[in-house]
């Protein structure tokens, strides 16, 4: 039986209004033709307040960054644009949007956007990894990748010289680790380690920093994200530290991204990058360092034991490759959410098995798998796919080739020792794949 368009209009009013993402259509002169309740709730907006209204309008002072208004004008998708913004209830929200082109008959009717609200777990990446009542020293920190045996011997001899420390890196990637890890190698250790979050909102910080300044402790000062702060603050920020560059405190800060771009941008004061920057240390993101994944789950399945009593072995192989495919936005704090997720499902497993992983990262991670090749691509299903044997092994080889590459940062001596075969061997068959 063959349903009719009009028969399906309520089912998909239902269904755009109790939708868990936010959804706003216009058409071909920026007209909104549907505005749901989760878009409403994200952007803090009424009906009535778009309902006549073109987003021309609305977002006159903002074309640049209305994904909808460049969609109307290219009619090509945009894709996976993280947004943060003040929303009209003054609130800062951060979503995920995909916009697409509405066509038919090869003439552009409007566009839709899709966006997913990840405020929440935003600022849950943003939050410390938790230290679990213990010190962080170098030798609690879990790090066998190369990239980070290299930042902690940095960090160490930044200890040593105890001069201002820059740490560079996105969120969730451990800096406030490193920065503690470096109060407490230094020498001699200071009385106090003190974290100041540079909140943009916060304009009580610079206060609570300068009556601690002004006492007789020495303290290890760790000012998180300075880039928050701004540009007015930073320099009173930068006067303050200043007046107390001779004392016996400690100073380390952190930014999220690179110092040239943040100084163009007018995110970061020059002169506050300088004084912090006699030593700068790149913290790599999860994604360049794939090999601090499992020992960081297997500590943590540690901690778990022993708070719980609960033993797992680890991951199964299908999670495994997944995390491995997966580039963690969030970093290891992303990680540390997902685990803590898992661990609220656990009943009689005896490992992290795909079945425990939440529904919001199977959805997320999709996105980064579904491009990859798996290997049920070389299983034969029917004839038709058949190819010459040189043809098939050939593919299988590049694509093993690539994937362990890709495992381990194109590092070529790493990859070789994985594969059991010569640096010389792989570079050969790099070569000859690209041919």
């Amino acid at each position: 039986m063959e349903i009719q368009k009009d028969e399906l209009l309520p089912f998909y009013q239902f269904a755009t209004e109790h939708v868990s993402v936010g959804i706003h259509a216009v058409d071909i002169n920026g007209k909104t033709i549907i505005y749901n309740e989760k878009m409403r709730e994200i952007e803090g907006l009424h009906l009535s307040d778009i309902r006549d209204r073109s987003i021309l309008e609305l977002f006159q002072f903002e074309k640049e960054d209305s994904t909808l208004l460049q969609v109307l004008q290219s009619a090509k998708p945009i894709l996976n644009v993280k947004q943060t913004y003040w929303n009209q209830n003054g609130h800062e929200i951060t979503t995920i949007n995909d916009t697409y082109p509405i066509q038919e008959n090869n003439q552009l009717l409007g566009a839709i956007e899709i966006a997913r609200d990840i405020t929440t777990l935003e600022k849950l990446v943003y939050q410390p990894l938790r230290r679990y009542g213990e010190p962080i020293t170098f030798n609690t920190i879990t790090a066998v990748s190369e990239p980070m045996r290299e930042v902690i011997d940095t960090a160490k001899k930044a200890a040593a010289a105890r001069l201002p420390v820059l740490l560079i890196g996105e969120s969730g990637t451990g800096k406030d680790l490193i920065a503690e890890a470096i109060h407490h190698e230094s020498t001699p250790t200071n009385e106090n380690f003190i974290t100041y979050f540079c909140n943009r909102t916060d304009t009580t910080m610079l206060e609570r920093l300068k009556k601690q300044l002004q006492t007789s402790d020495s303290s290890t000062i760790f000012c998180e994200r300075i880039e928050y702060l701004s540009l007015e603050l930073q320099q009173e920020c930068l006067t303050l530290l200043e007046e107390h560059r001779q004392d016996s405190h400690l100073f380390i800060a952190s930014i999220g991204g690179d110092p040239i771009d943040l100084i163009a941008s007018g995110e970061l004061l020059k002169e506050l990058y300088y004084f912090f920057a006699a030593v700068s240390i790149i913290v790599p993101p999860l994604r360049k360092r794939r090999e601090d994944i499992k020992p960081f789950i297997n500590d943590y399945l540690r901690r778990y034991e022993t708070l719980f009593g609960k033993k797992l072995q680890g991951m199964s192989r299908e999670v495994e490759q997944l995390f491995m495919y997966y580039d963690w936005p969030g970093n290891l704090k992303e990680l540390e959410i997902l685990l803590d997720d898992m661990m609220t499902m656990v009943t009689n497993e005896e490992q992290i098995t795909y079945e425990l992983l939440p529904i919001h990262f199977k959805w997320k991670a999709q996105d980064f798998n579904s491009s990859a090749k798996t290997p049920n691509d070389f299983v034969v299903h029917n004839d038709k796919e058949l190819l010459p044997l040189d043809d098939y092994l050939r593919g299988a080889e590049e694509y093993y080739l690539n994937k362990v590459l890709d495992m381990y940062d194109h590092n070529i001596t790493k990859a070789s020792e994985a594969l059991g075969m010569s640096r010389q061997n792989l570079q050969y068959r790099i070569r000859k794949m690209k041919k």
